[in-house]
């Protein structure tokens, strides 16, 4: 379950917590299973070391047998259960069979194993032993067969020795584990050390620094701070359209409003009806430019706006190119030239906005009725890797040296005039940057100019 959101953050658990967790998981099963293994060890160790010293006192005792007058005597050394006295607290027994399997001298109770040889668990007087079988071939001329002899010892010296083995393995995982865990403390802070530097970054910076973060991370952080880049250069324009519209609105509103003010006060003050006609008309003229003015800053706002918040989509410029010629302002000065149309016939598709695009293609068309000579053609080409979507015209255009700054806020030669903010063509540049491609001026023949976006094509770009 999550905590209280911190400042509007829905917090779900610690990062650090996390790790942790993860690192007692895996040395928790990992001291499970030296512990098993140790456990293991123990046992097979003490085993190992009882079962020798058990041989080696029936090999001793193998070793002891003779005959006497057709008959198994066996003078069983001392040294033999010397070696089995290394376990003070367990009980050895023994028996020696001849070769018809009768008992020769040893404890009753210990019987024959089926299988010849070898060792074998068994129990003795109620408590678990273990046994080992030696057989001992003797051909003599009164007496030929097999003897066998049987040693037993019990196994609490064996169960002693292997909790010991395994103590002491448990007490040097115990501390290798300690070891562990305080590198791993370590470790969890040194990965999460960019993580805080992160944070100190923001919380050192102004309401108003909204430069990417520069801060060195390692590698599988890099993603989450482009990601963090991203975001903060999205916010980062977004402001910056909002603080260009509020300078450019108050820069460019200012003279036109105070302008149609004056011009109302004086028809207030006119007496003279057709004096008084003529200053409404410059108010209604002065109106559209206003309306006009206004509508190239907001279109200029919005396309930026949508760069960042709208989602690319497959577009055929064929279709965008119509839509334009619908939209066209007819009722704009000079707006009674015919627009023409050269579409090509198969589609011509780019991922892009509609919307803006569009509204692109209409600043174009409004340039070329205001500058341009008819007619007036809105064409659309696929150069292969790009398409085009433009305006030509058979005026001579602006002066070639201005081209490159064409494309600028309130550029000479783009518009500015007392009915025109100048930001017809600053927003095709911006409509062309935005879907990845650029705004393109040329002088084709003398009397030919044309401006068009070049834009990335949906075949192009998979090529």
């Amino acid at each position: 379950m999550g905590t209280e959101p911190l400042n509007g953050t829905r917090l779900h658990g610690s990062l650090s917590f996390r790790l942790g967790a993860a690192l007692v998981l895996v040395l928790a099963i990992g001291g499970v299973a030296v512990s098993l293994a140790a456990y293991a060890y123990g046992r097979s160790a003490a085993q190992q070391s009882f079962d020798r010293l058990l041989i080696g006192a029936a090999n001793q005792i193998a070793g002891s047998l003779g005959l006497r007058d057709g008959e198994v005597i066996v003078d069983i050394p001392v040294s033999a259960f010397e070696l089995l006295s290394l376990a003070p607290r367990d009980r050895v027994v023994y028996a020696v069979f001849d070769n018809a399997g009768r008992l020769v001298t040893g404890y009753d109770s210990v019987v024959l194993p089926e299988r010849a040889g070898g060792f074998f668990n068994g129990s003795f007087a109620g408590e678990p032993a273990r046994y080992v079988h030696v057989r001992r071939q003797i051909a003599e001329r009164s007496f030929l067969g097999a003897v066998d002899v049987v040693v037993g010892q019990t196994t609490e010296a064996r169960r002693e020795l292997a909790q010991q083995i395994t103590r002491n393995a448990l007490l040097a995982v115990a501390v290798v584990g300690l070891v562990i865990s305080a590198l791993a403390v370590l470790a969890v802070n040194s990965a999460l050390r960019p993580l805080r530097r992160i944070e100190r970054d923001f919380a050192a910076r102004s309401s108003r620094d909204l430069t990417p973060v520069d801060v060195e991370v390692p590698q599988e952080i890099a993603s989450l701070v482009a990601a963090l880049n991203r975001f903060i250069g999205r916010i980062d324009r977004q402001l910056r359209v909002m603080r260009t519209l509020i300078a450019d609105a108050s820069h460019q509103l200012r003279t036109p409003i105070a302008a149609l003010r004056a011009q109302a006060e004086l028809a207030r003050e006119e007496t003279d009806p057709q004096d008084q006609l003529q200053i409404v008309e410059k108010i209604y003229e002065r109106s559209r430019n206003l309306s006009r003015l206004t509508d190239q800053l907001l279109n200029h706002a919005m396309i930026i706006h949508r760069a960042d918040s709208v989602d690319m989509a497959p577009v055929d410029l064929r279709v965008v190119a119509s839509d334009a010629v619908d939209q066209f302002d007819q009722t704009m000065p000079g707006a009674e030239a015919v627009v023409r149309i050269d579409l090509p016939e198969a589609p011509t598709v780019c991922d892009g906005d509609a919307l803006s695009l569009v509204e692109a293609c209409k600043n174009l068309i409004n340039n070329a009725n205001a500058y341009g000579k008819p007619p007036i053609t809105v064409f659309v080409r696929d150069d292969g890797a790009t398409l085009c979507l433009g305006v030509r015209d058979r005026g001579y255009g602006m002066a070639e040296e201005m081209w490159k700054d064409a494309g600028k806020r309130f550029a000479k030669r783009s518009g500015v005039s007392s009915t025109s903010a100048g930001l017809g063509l600053s927003i095709v540049s911006a409509v062309a940057q935005a879907h990845g491609g650029r705004m393109t001026i040329q002088r084709p023949a003398a009397d030919r100019f044309e401006v068009y976006l070049e834009l990335p094509s949906v075949r192009g770009t998979e090529a």
